[in-house]
């Protein structure tokens, strides 16, 4: 019991929950505009705050603990053998440099055919289809059943932490000697800082993950796309899974059910060949 209860998932999870209520906490409790709206009756605006900061902790914990995509035994008997026969067909009309691009078998676990796109997570001990990458934040991977959890929770996220920083700034009082002014502000001033640390963290992953997303492309293939099999023989520019921006921003939001890659991959071959 006591393992699971210290184990890294459940303190990094706890971390995240104690500085996101303590922070909000110190913004109800000092002279801001919150405390003042509730002085005032007039509620909507804390209770909205209140809400965004619930709804970021909701879709951090889903995000969190969700499956992200693991790639199981059931899975691959799911998969009709008529997609392996159509692939093997494809790869022979396809030029002999290219033969890389079959379906692999993991070097890690027992998984015998790895879909297009899947890696092995060290952390997680798992092959993750869609694999992005893993964060030691959330303590899970981020793969193609999480992915737009993931977003929404960087765009609620930012969206309470802009809000808090406005919140934060409208509470400092002013003092004639900087010693009184550091001694009345000293909470809201922790809390300002740690707002700002995790609005630059969470401005650069949302801009860099959305410029991803839009060109379906994910963090290991942007990373590593040297050393994965199926697009080091593309050049830099080439992405077979590009469907257009609005296409993959579709694909990735509104597309819910497993996509079979190799469909796509090997259809942008037969359109070349």
């Amino acid at each position: 019991m006591f393992p699971k209860v210290l184990s890294t998932g459940f303190l990094v999870r706890a971390l995240h929950a104690g500085l996101t209520w303590a922070v909000t906490l110190v913004l109800f409790l000092s002279k801001t505009d919150l405390r003042q709206s509730e002085e005032r009756g007039e509620f909507r605006q804390p209770v909205i705050f209140l809400l965004l900061v619930l709804c970021s902790m909701l879709l951090y914990f889903i995000t969190s603990l969700m499956d992200p995509g693991y790639v199981t035994f059931d899975d691959e008997l799911k998969m009709s053998p008529s997609i392996y026969c159509d692939l093997g067909e494809k790869e022979q009309m396809v030029p002999v440099i290219q033969k890389a691009k079959r379906l692999r078998r993991c070097g890690y676990c027992m998984v015998q055919q790895q879909p297009m796109r899947s890696k092995h997570c060290q952390s997680c001990q798992h092959c993750v289809r869609r694999y992005d990458h893993h964060c030691p934040w959330i303590e899970n991977c981020v793969g193609e059943r999480n992915h737009r959890f993931f977003m929404l929770y960087l765009i609620s996220q930012l969206t309470v932490l802009l809000w808090a920083f406005h919140i934060a700034w409208s509470g400092f009082r002013t003092e004639a000697e900087w010693k009184d002014w550091l001694r009345v502000n000293t909470f809201l001033l922790l809390a300002l800082t740690i707002i700002i640390i995790f609005t630059v963290v969470v401005m650069l992953l949302l801009v860099s993950h959305l410029y991803l997303v839009s060109s379906n492309t994910t963090t290991w293939e942007f990373m590593s796309r040297h050393r994965i099999s199926y697009l080091k023989h593309c050049s830099s520019e080439e992405n077979p899974f590009d469907q257009g921006i609005l296409g993959n921003l579709w694909m990735f939001f509104c597309v819910c059910k497993i996509v079979t890659w190799e469909r796509i991959y090997f259809q942008e071959d037969d359109e070349q060949v």
